[in-house]
């Protein structure tokens, strides 16, 4: 995994296919698993990022 920062608050990630797809699935086991204290807001971002990712993904069709 390589990060470099493009300006303060954005970022350019590059990853492999298997660390992005850990990173997915445990954002997903989350998702489908948090506790009651985790706040809502907090859920619903990682709710929209993975949304983001699954029609990013969609978009760049086959390997």
């Amino acid at each position: 995994m390589e990060l470099e920062r493009l300006r303060p608050t954005v970022l350019r990630g590059t990853f492999h296919a298997y660390e992005l797809a850990a990173l997915v699935a445990a954002a997903r086991y989350v998702v489908t698993t948090a506790p009651a204290d985790v706040p809502a807001e907090s859920l619903d971002q990682l709710r929209q990022l993975l949304d983001d990712y699954d029609q990013q993904l969609r978009q760049l069709g086959p390997p």
